[in-house]
């Protein structure tokens, strides 16, 4: 069963904007000894619609060689055409992954039953595991409906996904889905929402702020595991700033990649090109977590942190001795 929390890990450039593979081998073993759950290579955040399909699985397999069996590998392979998804889940299985996660068919707006259609068709093919991707915001909707029959119908189909930001509707998927099959493996995509979903039943997530700060994350996730329920709900609401301050900046995933690279990794520049407006309004981002990252403890983060004097709590810089409290508050078992 696929649980915990998977890491949609960025996927770092050179100066040339092709794929720093180093610096890529040096963020998975690194997230890996940080405790994560899993990993989740091309995903939203690792800006998968940005790589050519050759990119997409030579990100899997680095992946995967640096991986070696440690952890759960579920690999993006949400492609263009039945026949693309198809080579990727037979590459992807041979190089050891887990489950593979397809979003519905994106671009063109198609009909529910198309879309059940296409998932019958990939999972009576398909080598490895799938998992659903449901992002409304991108693709297709799957909806509840046809989800609950491709999971009661399809043993291949193993899980779903969901980054549609509706507590509501994954509420009914778990309801539908989970008395009839148990095992079926219910993440949430949104981390502003992963403690309450795990309340209600969810076996875990997919978490971009993982990708920056597995330790809190992970942290999160082992409250909730050990029952410690109060203390996981003041993680959850005290990490709330971060994550929006690394979600809502300019250009989805920037605020995640300057979340990233104070943590001491090269992400190199984004091949999404910024206006002169962005990239002065990304700096400013960028000091602001920074200034969060600090108050949770990340020291390497607080020389990056220019505190305005209008902030109110904000106004002063953490001391060294402070940094040391929250580490120790945030991270100690």
């Amino acid at each position: 069963m696929i649980q915990g929390i998977f890491v949609p890990n960025l996927v770092p450039f050179d100066n040339d904007g092709r794929i720093n593979e180093g610096e890529l081998r040096r963020l998975i073993n690194w997230l890996i000894e940080k405790g994560v759950s899993g990993l989740y290579p091309n995903g939203s955040t690792g800006e998968f619609i940005r790589l050519s399909f050759e990119e997409r699985k030579r990100v899997i397999q680095i992946v995967a060689e640096e991986n070696r069996g440690r952890v759960p590998i579920l690999a993006g392979a949400a492609e263009n055409n039945i026949s693309m998804i198809l080579e990727a889940c037979r590459a992807y299985a041979d190089w050891g992954c887990t489950a593979v996660s397809i979003t519905g068919p994106y671009y063109y707006k198609v009909s529910q039953e198309s879309i059940e259609h296409f998932f019958r068709e990939i999972a009576r093919q398909t080598p490895i595991d799938i998992v659903l991707y449901n992002i409304p915001q991108f693709s297709n909707e799957i909806s509840v409906p046809v989800l609950t029959r491709l999971a009661l119908d399809c043993p291949r189909i193993v899980g779903v996904k969901d980054s549609s930001r509706d507590l509501s509707r994954f509420l009914n998927t778990l309801h539908q889905v989970k008395p009839q099959r148990p095992d079926f493996s219910c993440l949430i995509g949104c981390e502003e929402i992963l403690f309450p979903s795990l309340l209600m039943g969810a076996d875990g997530g997919t978490i971009a702020s993982a990708g920056v700060v597995p330790e809190v994350i992970m942290k999160l996730y082992q409250y909730f595991r050990s029952g410690n329920w109060q203390e996981g709900k003041r993680l959850q609401l005290k990490l709330l700033d971060l994550i929006n301050a690394m979600l809502f900046g300019p250009n989805f995933p920037e605020g995640f990649r300057a979340g990233l690279s104070l943590r001491g990794f090269q992400l190199g520049t984004t091949r999404q090109l910024l206006s002169p407006k962005e990239k002065s309004d990304l700096e400013e981002i960028r000091s602001q977590v920074a200034c969060l990252l600090a108050d949770c403890g990340f020291a390497e983060a607080a020389s990056a942190c220019r505190r305005k004097e209008t902030q109110g709590p904000l106004a002063a810089k953490p001391t060294a001795e402070d940094i040391m409290r929250e580490v120790q508050k945030l991270l100690e078992t």
